[in-house]
């Protein structure tokens, strides 16, 4: 899933997304589901379980 997707349902104004929110809640899925669950793909976003 592209991170830019993921801002885009996270927040619904203009405002162009700065912060860190995303990369800290998949941290913390990360820390419960285990780390090999949620997969980054370099440049793409995210992909979940065996992808």
């Amino acid at each position: 899933m592209p991170r830019k997707l993921i801002e885009e349902k996270l927040y619904t104004w203009d405002d162009e997304v700065s912060s860190n929110a995303v990369e800290v809640h998949v941290h913390h899925l990360r820390r419960k589901l285990g780390s090999d669950f949620i997969r980054t793909v370099h440049g793409i976003g995210y992909t979940l379980g065996d992808a």
